[in-house]
């Protein structure tokens, strides 16, 4: 009975725990649904719920005012919150995922859910984002169960074909640049593969200071993180990343052949050094007889 119950707990067959809830972290009963909505006491994914305000929030494509917005404009702002939000989060542990939902439906719109590589990472981060502020709104972070986006996001959506729009009830996730996305997330390969080298021992928290500010333009965007009754740090400019050109080349991969070709070649150097230090030693020792000294690190006959 017990086996039988764990197989479907948060599936359609659990007539207790919602499936919505379980798999997308939100559901759009909320409080009046019929099932439990159980909330995790330790996860390694958060949810910032509504946090994302898009330019056109009211009518798609359209701003407040009424006119049309350039679809260019739209991912630009997108990818600025996009990248200030990943520097803040990055303080409290390494991001395994960012993901920002683009609904429209109340229960999911705005929402951005962060999956830490640690639990005890996503419990710092619940510990530290509370009471604080973006943009002049109250951040509200608390624990999700999602830890598959693969189950909670609409297949249909990423092929575009989902017929229900911006009310669907998975997620559809806003995409990044992939620029964007090797800037941010490729600092954790380059700092995994340092870690291996022996003369790098410094932890993640002791890194030097410097380097980017937390959310640049702010001129553009009006944009900030805060906490309550202090005013908004300042912002240092930065750079999206270099050119292909300023790029490193990666040298050719050799072939297999090439590469016995050169062990063959290196074994026969060292054969060759080890016969002439053999009879040198030999050489040495044969002098030492004669002269009626004998040294115990020649080898004896």
């Amino acid at each position: 009975m017990a086996e039988h119950l764990a197989s479907i707990f948060g599936t359609e067959k659990d007539r207790v725990n919602c499936p919505f809830y379980f798999k997308i972290g939100a559901c759009r009963h909320g409080d009046r649904c019929s099932r439990l909505h159980t909330k995790p006491s330790i996860s390694p994914t958060i949810l910032l719920s509504n946090m994302y305000q898009r330019p056109d929030m009211i009518t798609p494509g359209v701003d407040p005012q009424g006119q049309p917005l350039d679809p260019r404009k739209i991912q630009e702002h997108f990818e600025d919150f996009y990248e200030d939000l990943f520097e803040e989060l990055n303080k409290y542990g390494e991001i395994e995922s960012l993901n920002i939902c683009d609904n429209l439906a109340d229960h999911m719109v705005g929402n951005v859910y962060v999956q830490y590589r640690e639990e005890e990472h996503a419990a710092n981060a619940v510990q530290n984002l509370g009471g604080r502020f973006y943009a002049g709104r109250p951040i509200i972070a608390d624990f999700s169960p999602v830890t598959d986006f693969r189950e909670a996001t609409c297949r249909q959506y990423e092929e575009n074909v989902c017929n229900r729009g911006g009310y669907c009830n998975f997620m559809h996730l806003k995409k990044i640049s992939r620029e964007l996305r090797r800037q941010l997330f490729g600092r954790y390969r380059r700092r995994r593969s340092r870690s291996h080298s022996p003369n790098r021992h410094r932890g993640y928290g002791e890194r030097p200071p410097g380097g980017r500010g937390f959310g640049r333009r702010d001129d553009d965007r009006g944009q900030r993180f805060h906490d309550r009754g202090r005013r908004p740090r300042s912002r240092s400019p930065g750079r999206r990343g270099r050119s292909p050109a300023e790029r490193r080349e990666i040298p050719a991969r050799e072939s297999s052949v090439e590469r016995r070709a050169k062990i063959e070649q290196w074994n026969r150097e060292r054969e060759q050094v080890g016969s002439v230090n053999n009879t040198n030693d030999q050489d040495a020792y044969e002098i030492n007889v004669r002269n009626g000294e004998e040294y115990d690190d020649y080898p004896q006959q």
